[in-house]
């Protein structure tokens, strides 16, 4: 089921106005990327993970895989406390429902090639799951070493890498330095470049907002059937769901749609940031109108 899974939603935590998290938001979120067959990215950098304590993502956990969903489920393994990060890692091992993890680049500490090394290795022989890597360099400060995908390129849990450094040399590297790792994009608007260089899907934040119309995209990169529209829309869609910090574009416009009660993110992300939904605006209408002149033949 993971193996076979061609997009992966980094799914948007919904809060209520208080900041707490909103769970009935949360179920039909989940209820749509179930409907559409896209996996799910749970507790990634788009669902704030850091920004929940321990017993959040806890309490998150266990009511996503109490939901009567069939998606496959990865849980985000990230921030700067080995402790910390192993913990979590025992606590969702007991749970089968749990597919596999992202694990991010460690946070703010730069390391090199050996310490990037040795921390992911303590992750990976913690896990009991299908693992996969991620490279962030706009967030984490630092790209993932080539040394580190050779150095463990041995290790049983070591499944994937998601690329989101927008540099398509890289993902070539990467593909060079480790041949049978499954490689996904991690940028909504490369999909259609990475596709034809052998990446086996995307890990998108624009599926928040067009779970079904993502992975006709998704499905159409894979097949090398993009024409000029098709680029030109989701080109669109991608710059409208990042003209602020992410998750900010997906919040604001989910909650416009009334699909979320609420636009809350938590400090130091604030909603009132993005001032303007017309890209938004602009991008749905292209997608909406694209997709119904695409569907026939997607695949869930």
């Amino acid at each position: 089921m993971v193996t076979n899974t061609q997009v992966w939603t980094a799914i948007v935590t919904p809060m209520q106005a208080d900041g707490a998290v909103d769970y009935q938001s949360l179920q039909n979120l989940l209820k749509a990327q179930a409907d559409a067959g896209c996996g799910v990215v749970l507790l990634g950098s788009t669902g704030e993970g850091i920004a929940l304590d321990q017993s959040e993502q806890r309490e998150l956990v266990r009511f996503v895989i109490k939901l009567d969903f069939n998606f496959p489920l990865l849980v985000g393994v990230g921030g700067f406390r080995l402790a910390e990060q192993l913990q979590w890692l025992e606590y969702c091992n007991q749970f089968s429902r749990i597919d596999g993890y992202l694990m991010v680049t460690p946070l703010y500490a730069k390391p090199g090639a050996k310490g990037q090394s040795a921390w992911f290795k303590a992750l990976l022989d913690k896990a009991n799951k299908p693992c996969m890597l991620y490279n962030v360099p706009s967030r984490t400060g630092v790209n993932l070493h080539y040394d580190v995908i050779k150095n463990l390129s041995s290790h049983p849990n070591l499944w994937a890498l998601k690329e989101a450094s927008g540099d398509i040399e890289r993902f070539k590297q990467y593909q060079k330095t480790m041949p049978n790792l499954a490689i996904f994009s991690g940028e909504d608007g490369l999909m259609p470049q990475l596709g034809r260089l052998g990446a086996r899907g995307l890990v998108s934040v624009v599926a928040n907002i067009w779970p079904s119309e993502a992975l006709l995209y998704v499905q159409k990169s894979l097949d090398g059937d993009i024409d000029t529209h098709t680029n030109n829309t989701w080109q669109l869609a991608t710059s409208a769901c990042f003209c602020a910090s992410n998750p900010i574009p997906a919040k604001v416009w989910l909650h416009h749609k009334g699909v979320i009660a609420s636009n809350t993110l938590r400090l130091p992300l604030d909603a009132s940031d993005l001032r303007d939904i017309t890209l938004l605006q602009q991008a749905d209408n292209e997608v909406q109108q694209w997709f119904h002149m695409n569907k026939e033949g997607v695949s869930a």
